[in-house]
């Protein structure tokens, strides 16, 4: 006589093996090993991997990602800012460092890097060669020059500053909103060093774009009602820096400082409703605002 088959239900995913609990989403037996917690009963692998397909991802104040709580756009931008400045020593040698330039011999010289990626408006007199600057077509000199620093001590003071402020930043808004940030102001304190300084005096540093994240601090602090007490006395000793050290871009301090501060009220005062598209709009409305200038400068050069 034959065995009546077993009626005992058995783990969709696994046939072998005879089970009595089921997914509380698709009813689907499951066996230990695919159980899942959850708020209620136990789901199935499928399902639960679908819970998160529809689950909207956590989002920060202002719409930006929670990925930002790493740091990563912070720690690549400081990244990028020492293997520039380990290559400008390469090419530039031990004086690229420290030992030629200002700030009692504190501050490196240039080097080749430096003198091919700072800013600078326009050098007609070039001897055997044809003239160099933005205005010359070397257009690559508004965003180059916030990477390139004049010496160690110039660079670890603006590390320094990134790494205390971007991290907050970058929290609050999301790591593609704080690259935003970071990256108009700097293009805008460059911009702002074409505009308003001799066109053959050159400029380079990642403090047009630290002065951005500043007033950033400010504005996004303001916005969420916490106190900014400490941060205003911070600013002001940064701008009396720059008003008194010789040699100090101030064109390009403030208009980083300016932009930055833009570009986080935007992103920081976008109403919910078509937030992400606002934000965007606003952003670019600022990039454009700046490209126009640096045309207008160029024909000002040039005519």
């Amino acid at each position: 006589m034959s065995e009546a088959p077993s009626t005992v239900p058995v783990c969709y995913r696994h046939p072998s093996r005879e089970t009595y609990i089921r997914c509380t989403r698709c009813d689907r037996p499951i066996c230990p090993d695919c159980m899942n917690e959850a708020s209620v009963g136990h789901q199935c692998p499928e399902c639960v991997a679908e819970g998160k397909r529809s689950q909207r991802p956590a989002r920060t104040a202002f719409g930006g990602s929670r990925a930002g709580t790493a740091g990563y756009v912070t720690r690549t931008l400081i990244g990028i800012n020492v293997a520039v400045m380990a290559l400008s020593a390469i090419l530039g040698g031990a004086t690229a460092l420290a030992g030629n330039g200002g700030w009692f011999g504190l501050m490196g010289s240039e080097t080749p890097l430096t003198r091919w990626g700072e800013v600078l408006g326009y050098a007609p007199y070039t001897l055997g060669g044809d003239p160099h600057g933005i205005a010359a077509g070397e257009w690559w000199r508004l965003v180059t020059a916030m990477f390139l620093h004049y010496g160690l001590l110039h660079l670890a003071l603006n590390m320094w500053l990134l790494w205390q402020l971007g991290r907050y930043l970058e929290v609050q808004f999301g790591p593609l909103r704080f690259a935003a940030i970071y990256l108009l102001a700097g293009l805008g304190g460059n911009v702002a060093a074409y505009l308003f300084t001799p066109q053959n005096q050159p400029a380079a540093g990642a403090s047009t774009a630290i002065f951005g994240l500043f007033l950033a601090m400010i504005v996004v602090n303001r916005r969420l009602k916490r106190d900014i007490s400490q941060l205003i006395p911070l600013l002001v000793v940064n701008l009396i820096f720059t008003f008194a050290v010789p040699n100090v871009s101030i064109a390009g301090h403030l208009g980083g400082l300016v932009i930055g501060g833009a570009v986080a009220f935007v992103l920081a005062y976008a109403p919910m409703r078509n937030r992400s598209r606002i934000q965007l709009a606003g952003s670019a409305a600022v990039l454009v605002v700046l490209l126009i200038a640096a045309v207008v400068r160029t024909q000002m050069l040039l005519g």
